[in-house]
């Protein structure tokens, strides 16, 4: 059995539409298996008999097997009963009811689509988002199957497989384009054109890179069109187990560089690997703490940063909007009270909680809230997000992209040269 300890990114799958995500955002929201995280439970705890885990209890689970005999014996359509789907359905409740978004149940074939701990999935590597109803590309990656086959931000899925996507969810899309390298996937794709083209495509392995130096539209742009050369942009699309050194990297050539400031994107970022979210932050600070971890008996676990960071002179702007969750609240909020950012878009999606993953005898898996996280000041973040010193909203996506018309990253160049400096900063919590 697999064990993860992380900050649990953004939800359940409902979030991962949300996102607009990505063919990949199931694999964000679910997967991430660390090198020694957790509680350290043993195969044979999980996989104990039934009559030894309901030993002493009060309730009578053989009551569920009734049930099912009896709808599979007299329920009047009773030949449209799917197993799969009550099986599903009673796990399902059972987590439901604790009303907590960190604890849920994954399927198995949905969590065979979740993303590891090196950063790669398999597929035709491009992005999602659901729009007007239909499956739009945000991006292909670079050298990914999608992009060589001519697949561009804007287009259209209108059909994959001869099945028409009207009215999916970006869930079901990801569940369907998706798939094993060296498969095949036949998409219908309406171009910004207006043409449709019909594309065979070969899926693969996609790496997914965790952190990316070149802004939307290539180069950053202050509001009168000029190039930006004094400030640096670092986006952060998730904290991986090579995020700490690769970060590390950028913002060490930024400083010695001379760099007069830093951006660092978490707009839409939904976390990642605990340790490796402490290690990242730890980069920007020299002391101080970076995070409170409260256990279920009320102890308190304080993450401190160590002396000599790789970046702690340079000026730091973070972007956030209403989808950056989970570790990427962990560094906004880490920096912000440690006096080292000053952070600008939306109020943040608000994770506060720390997971473990269980794999689960029919292949799918459990996560399971084990502890909380409270920012350096002390304050609870769960459901209610991290407030932006300086509130900037985005506009729509555009596939043409215009770095002119990307008001939150104009507003975060304005700052680093000195054009924002009086703002007050406000509380971390967006509580009143």
């Amino acid at each position: 059995m697999k064990e993860a300890s992380f900050v649990h990114r953004a939800a359940t799958l409902t979030l991962a539409a949300l996102l607009g995500a990505l063919l990949l955002a199931l694999a964000f929201t679910l997967g991430y298996v660390s090198n020694g995280g957790g509680g350290g439970a043993s195969v044979q705890e999980t996989q104990r008999p039934t009559e030894d885990v309901f030993q002493g209890s009060t309730v009578d689970f053989s009551t569920l097997d009734q049930i099912v005999r009896i709808l599979k014996e007299e329920y009047f359509e009773r030949e449209n009963l799917d197993e799969q789907v009550l099986y599903e359905a009673a796990i399902n409740g059972l987590v439901d009811s604790l009303s907590d978004t960190g604890t849920f149940y994954i399927d198995p074939i949905t969590y065979q689509l979740s993303i590891g701990p090196s950063g790669s999935f398999e597929g035709i590597g491009a992005t999602v988002q659901e729009q007007n109803n239909e499956i739009i590309i945000v991006r292909p990656f670079d050298g990914s199957p999608a992009q060589a086959a001519g697949i561009q931000p804007g287009d259209a899925v209108l059909a994959v497989d001869g099945e028409s996507t009207e009215g999916w969810s970006v869930d079901k899309a990801v569940l369907k384009i998706r798939g094993p390298k060296g498969t095949q996937v036949a998409l219908s794709i309406r171009h910004l054109d207006g043409a449709v083209e019909n594309l065979t495509i070969t899926r693969a392995e996609i790496l997914v890179d965790s952190v990316t130096t070149t802004p939307p539209g290539g180069v950053l742009r202050d509001t009168e069109g000029n190039e930006v050369t004094d400030v640096a942009y670092l986006r952060i699309a998730e904290f991986a187990q090579r995020t700490p050194q690769e970060v590390g990297e950028v913002v060490r050539e930024a400083e010695e560089s001379g760099k007069q400031g830093l951006i660092i994107d978490l707009r839409a970022t939904p976390g990642g690997l605990l340790q490796e979210t402490v290690d990242t932050t730890d980069l920007f600070l020299n002391e101080g703490v970076i995070l409170i971890e409260v256990h279920p008996s009320d102890q308190e676990t304080y993450y401190r940063a160590t002396p000599g960071g790789a970046a702690l002179n340079i000026p730091i702007v973070i972007l956030q909007d209403r989808y950056s969750a989970s570790g990427a609240e962990v560094l906004a909020a880490a920096l912000k009270d440690n006096g080292r950012a000053t952070i600008i878009g939306e109020t943040s999606f608000g994770k506060g909680t720390v997971n473990i993953s269980r794999e689960l005898q029919d292949g799918g898996a459990l996560f399971v809230t084990i502890r909380h996280w409270l920012t350096p000041k002390g304050v609870q973040i769960d459901e209610v997000g991290i407030r932006p010193d300086v509130e900037v909203t985005p506009g729509p996506f555009d596939p043409q992209y215009d770095p002119l018309q990307d008001a939150q990253i104009s507003a975060a160049i304005e700052h680093l040269h000195g054009l924002g400096a009086t703002e007050a900063p406000v509380p971390s919590s967006a509580a009143p």
